[in-house]
């Protein structure tokens, strides 16, 4: 994972945490969650908080996500809101927070500039063992907390200020005013200043867990659809009234659910031909063949001359596995008719041709499950499906390593935004 992390494809753009003040904030959050308080000078966190040095400090991954639920946060400024989620057991995590610090962006401001908010992301689980505890979590509630009590103290305050107003002989009480000022010194002025989040509850829709090997729950107005591994515990049986179950081994009823439910782009000319789509997926699946043939090939200096000459000299191995020619018949068509017919498709190769609609709310939940069709992609596993790609990642020689971090340094790291508009119709 060093190359990854060297070019900053892993815990990338995270935010260094090395003045003392903020060090010792961070360290009463983790005290708070009965952790050890770190001894580094320096580190980097994530938008929820999580540290990579951390992690490997107390030899815990999940020291923010034990059981992988109710996953906690940590927040030292309101800038962590620009940044990625790095480590999570569920796709909509960094959504969540997102959400949370947009909604209480006053009070975050307010709060951070003397403290650390601190709590969990708690949910009507504590522990997933079935699908049944997945599908219940319909909601969460951010629960606040603040090393120095500034939250508790404001509130405090708070219903003070209210008895003062409201009862005509409070003012006489000296150790109610004397305690006001007190509570002052620490909160300030709480009319300007929101010091309490407004908001806290959030609608838990749908997402990707990696219970279970990797999950996926969509949901629509009479339905919840669940994809998964069939061995996942639960599988058919939770809630088989209002739930549909979908293999993820099924290729062609997990695209025709996604068709049905209008989640994806179809195959036509009025993105097909503008976006590269067709040639990026048929460069993809040139590079998975020289793999196979030629392990210990360099590619970094390769061009589309030489990739093209390869094809030409490599014709067996090209037309046995069938994605180039597929491709290539699939853009005449679409440049002959418009569009690609699908009935005739073999499953697997129609989520080469799509995409997710860009406008869905679910885009980005249904780009991941097309990647989980399509593992030579390996650019479209790291833009939607980190998890699968480092997963991929792991099991490549050294060289390939290399080529795949070339591959991603030229094309997405460029300029992230206009490739995912490029390609995927995506705008941020």
């Amino acid at each position: 994972m060093d190359l990854l992390r060297d070019n900053e494809l892993i815990y990338g753009r995270l935010l260094p945490v090395d003045e003392p003040h903020l060090i010792d904030r961070y360290n009463k959050a983790l005290t708070a969650f009965g952790l050890k308080p770190t001894k580094l000078k320096s580190f980097e966190i994530d938008r929820t908080g999580f540290s990579p040095e951390i992690a490997e400090e107390l030899g815990d991954y999940q020291y923010l996500d034990p059981n992988e639920v109710n996953r906690r946060f940590i927040i030292l400024t309101p800038s962590q809101i620009d940044l990625p989620v790095v480590h999570t057991a569920f796709s909509n995590t960094s959504q969540l927070v997102f959400e949370f610090m947009t909604k209480n962006q006053r009070a975050i401001d307010a709060l951070t500039i003397k403290d650390v908010i601190y709590g969990e992301i708690e949910d009507s689980v504590s522990k997933v063992e079935d699908i049944e505890d997945l599908l219940s979590i319909n909601q969460v509630e951010f629960r606040v907390l603040s090393a120095e009590d500034v939250l508790g103290k404001a509130a405090e305050l708070g219903k003070l200020v209210d008895k003062l107003k409201q009862e005509p002989e409070a003012w006489r009480d000296d150790e109610m005013l004397t305690r006001m000022v007190e509570l002052a010194k620490v909160c300030g002025d709480i009319r300007e200043n929101a010091l309490v989040p407004d908001q806290v509850i959030f609608r838990h829709n749908a997402f990707w867990t990696s219970h279970f090997g990797g999950l996926y729950v969509f949901v629509d107005r009479d339905v919840t659809t669940v994809i998964s591994d069939p061995s996942a515990p639960g599988f058919r049986r939770s809630r088989p009234w209002q739930v549909s179950y979908l293999s993820i081994r099924d290729a062609d009823k997990v695209f025709k659910f996604l068709a049905s439910t209008g989640r994806l782009d179809l195959p036509r000319a009025s993105w097909i031909e503008s976006s590269g789509y067709l040639e990026h997926r048929a460069e993809m699946a040139v590079r998975a063949l020289i793999r196979a043939a030629e392990p210990k090939r360099d590619l970094g200096k390769v061009d589309k001359v030489w990739l093209q000459t390869w094809i030409h000299s490599h014709a067996d191995a090209i037309n046995s596995d069938g994605t180039f020619p597929f491709l290539n018949g699939a853009k005449r068509e679409i440049s002959q008719l418009g569009q690609l017919r699908l009935e005739d498709v073999f499953p697997l190769h129609r989520f080469l041709v799509v995409r997710a609609k860009p406008d869905h709310p679910d885009a980005w939940l249904t780009n991941r499950l097309i990647s989980e069709f399509v593992p030579s992609d390996f650019v479209s596993r790291y833009v939607f499906n980190k998890q699968g790609f480092y997963k991929d990642y792991e099991e490549l020689s050294e060289t390939w390593r290399s080529n795949v971090v070339d591959t991603l340094k030229s094309s997405y790291l460029k300029d992230k935004a206009a490739f995912r508009a490029q390609l995927y119709g995506l705008t941020d």
